[in-house]
């Protein structure tokens, strides 16, 4: 586990259960959907799905490509899998109405879900393995750099991951300016890697001093924990952890939904609570490689979940409009 320090923000705390339980990957009797063509999909002649930025184009597809086929074998309808170019691309693409469905973090979620007016709706999330739905934002920097924590940051260069992602800018940013920490004037420079495999590799090359990306903050640091970007990077040959140091880590943050069109058939929506919540046991591998690590499955979500994320984006979307 990560060390605990005391620069958190209880603010991005995930929230309290809502009233009515989840549903749950492990809980008894889940099955996965029967196959055959529905009827909802009259309304949806190509399910297409949004791939969201962190790592790139080849390896995204690469992982996603079976989940879409097993999409196409279990409901007989043409998949089309769309990786953007960066997190706000799915955002972008929901609003246009070019995909149906796509998994996001929280902060792309609360960004679309305000841009479109509520045109959007979460369905599932992932647990991790102690059964929450929480990660955490990490900070990271070269262990032979001489920087041990936050403090030894003052005055040196950070790369945040993508300005759409929650853990690689929003909540970090968030939680550094609660704790009265401008971001702007505390470090000598701050820009946008591209993704969250790219601003630990412009560590790593010492293009920047530490860089934000995300992570369970369980299991072993040295398998980049149990998910996360560093496990990613890990497990493709790409990062020795030995090379890096966690110098400061958020609060557990609510993680991102797979969500879809607000408008689609309710029976399209179950449809796809189904699929997700009993992925894990009946096609693991498939699971494996969406959700990029460890964890218990999925649960079902709500936009209650993320309703906290919700204001703190139309907060400083606000704070933007007072500073122009």
């Amino acid at each position: 586990m990560i060390h605990r320090r005391a620069l958190l923000l209880s603010a991005l705390a995930v929230p309290a259960a809502a009233q009515v339980a989840p549903r749950r990957s492990v809980d008894p009797g889940v099955t996965f959907p029967e196959a055959g063509r529905r009827p909802w999909a009259d309304a949806i002649p190509v399910l297409r799905i949004g791939i969201s930025g962190g790592e790139n184009e080849t390896d995204r597809l690469a992982r996603n490509e079976p989940y879409g086929r097993l999409l196409e074998e279990t409901f007989r309808l043409p998949v089309r899998l769309y990786p953007a170019p960066d997190f706000a691309g799915v955002g972008q693409a929901f609003a246009a109405g070019r995909i149906e469905m796509a998994q996001m973090g929280a902060a792309n979620y609360a960004g679309t879900w305000i841009d479109t007016r509520g045109a959007v709706e979460a369905l599932v999330a992932a647990e991790a393995d102690d059964g929450s739905i929480g990660y955490v934002a990490i900070m990271v920097a070269r262990a032979d750099s001489g920087i041990l924590d936050l403090a030894g940051m003052r005055g040196r260069s950070l790369a945040w991951a993508d300005p759409a992602s929650t853990s690689g800018y929003f909540a970090p940013r968030a939680a550094l300016r609660a704790q009265g920490i401008e971001p702007a004037t505390y470090f000598s420079r701050t820009g946008f890697a591209g993704g969250h495999e790219q601003a630990v590799v412009a560590v790593l090359h010492r293009q920047y001093d530490a860089g934000c990306t995300w992570a369970s903050g369980q299991g072993d640091f040295a398998t980049g924990y149990s998910r996360g970007a560093l496990k990613v990077m890990v497990d493709k040959g790409m990062l020795d952890t030995r090379d890096l140091r966690v110098i400061w880590h958020s609060d557990p943050i609510p993680a991102g939904p797979i969500a879809c069109r607000a408008e689609l058939p309710e029976a399209f929506k179950e449809d796809m609570r189904r699929f997700f919540l009993a992925l894990p046991k009946t096609h693991p591998a498939i699971y494996e490689g969406i959700e990029r690590g460890g964890g218990t499955g999925f649960r079902t979500v709500t936009h209650a979940d993320y309703a906290l994320v919700v204001r703190l984006r139309e907060e400083e979307a606000a704070e933007r409009r007072r500073r122009r």
